[in-house]
């Protein structure tokens, strides 16, 4: 075993919910120590950065229960089980924005909290958008707009956008230029 595996001994489910699972595992280290590790096991997600011929990117503003605020980010959703991250995508953008699009990229992904959680979102890139109608999920209230890419940067750098998963994807896209 090298140093850096971790090795499951037992692993129990203290917890089973509609969207997450939480276990209570018993491993050991390399060195022989026994830990305890609780994981929160998610489905996943994605995150669509969507930008118009234009050059505006599509975002959402939605109020956020978990942190009490209205929050601006890329439109994002949860992958179902089983299900396609790419098709997930594709559903996400036409749920929230009443957007489709003719082209995807895939930006990568990213792990949201791996110290705690396997949470592994997937980003893309969508273009060669068409408007068809918004078709939120039942209970989803969010409003989508538009901005220039210069304008989303300005609104990371003074705090207005602090999502993560809208951040990271933003830096990936900025990536692809260098």
């Amino acid at each position: 075993m090298d140093k850096f595996t971790e090795k499951t001994l037992s692993s129990k489910t203290v917890y089973k919910g509609r969207i997450f699972d939480i276990t209570s595992d018993e491993i050991v280290l390399s060195d022989g120590l026994k830990r305890n590790r609780e994981i929160i096991h998610h489905p996943g997600g994605v995150v669509i950065l969507a930008l118009k011929d234009d050059g505006n990117i599509l975002l959402v503003k939605q109020y956020r229960y978990a942190v009490k605020s209205v929050q601006t980010e890329l439109p994002a959703g949860r992958l179902e089980k089983g299900e396609d991250p790419l098709l997930a995508a594709q559903r996400e953008l036409r749920e929230e924005t009443g957007y489709i699009a003719k082209n995807w990229e895939s930006l990568g992904y990213i792990f949201t909290t791996f110290g705690i959680c396997d949470e592994k979102l997937y980003l893309f890139k969508a273009t060669g958008l068409a408007f068809d109608k918004p078709d939120p999920d039942e209970g989803e209230i969010l409003d989508y707009f538009e901005l220039p890419l210069s304008d989303v940067h300005n609104l990371v750098k003074n705090g207005t956008i602090n999502d993560a998963k809208t951040i990271c994807a933003l830096a990936r896209l900025g990536l692809e230029s260098i």
